[in-house]
């Protein structure tokens, strides 16, 4: 399905007014703790700051140009849709955290779902090419990447079987206890989507919590 998309502010991260803030969020981030402060430096400037609106892409289903996303501020889902436009959130993911679609990338596939902004978002981002680059020189860092995309891939698998095994009550308490703190961020419509759920019946059950 084809989306529209607004203008996005893009700024490399090393000319930004706010290079400071940025950087030291960027430093906080999941996959980057084993690189020093001159690899940081390094890596900084081959980032590009975007400034994204509320369900704005950032990625598109079915592109071939894809890039690998570090969240500094507000929330993005991956969403996967048929022919049809019917959608599936596969995950939520928020500060400090990545997004990516380097799985795809590697196997010099289209990209299997987009990426979009559920709230206001910033990110530091670049070319899935220049990041794989980047990662070949710091063999700790590619390890930590590589195991953390392993892990999220996991986890929506994992996710998608409870879609299969759970009723919804059980659905919406996994993943009050495994995302509390995505809990109070998340528009109920898309959580809803999310657990696969009507909005009606997610309503019911936060009320009876």
């Amino acid at each position: 399905m084809v989306q529209s998309t607004s203008p996005v502010i893009e700024t490399p991260l090393t000319q930004h007014p706010l290079r400071i803030m940025l950087s030291s969020a960027l430093r906080q981030n999941t996959v980057l703790h084993s690189l020093n402060d001159e690899q940081l430096n390094e890596l900084e400037t081959l980032l590009v700051i975007s400034e994204v609106k509320k369900e704005d892409l950032l990625l598109a289903q079915g592109s071939v140009e894809m890039e690998q996303y570090f969240i500094l501020e507000g929330l993005l889902k991956r969403v996967v849709s048929n022919p049809e436009g019917k959608e599936m959130i596969l995950r939520f993911a928020g500060e400090k955290d990545i997004e990516t679609s380097y799985a795809a990338w590697r196997l010099d596939t289209p990209a299997p779902y987009s990426i979009r902004a559920v709230t206001k978002v910033r990110v530091a981002k670049c070319p899935l090419p220049q990041w794989a680059q980047f990662m070949n020189k710091y063999p700790e860092l590619k390890h930590d990447f590589e195991y953390e995309v392993m892990r999220l891939m996991s986890e929506i698998m994992a996710h998608t079987i409870t879609l299969h095994l759970l009723d919804a009550t059980g659905r919406m308490k996994r993943f009050q206890r495994k995302h509390p703190e995505l809990s109070n961020l998340i528009p109920k419509k898309d959580l809803a989507l999310h657990l696969n759920i009507s909005p009606e019946t997610l309503s019911r059950l936060l009320h009876q919590d």
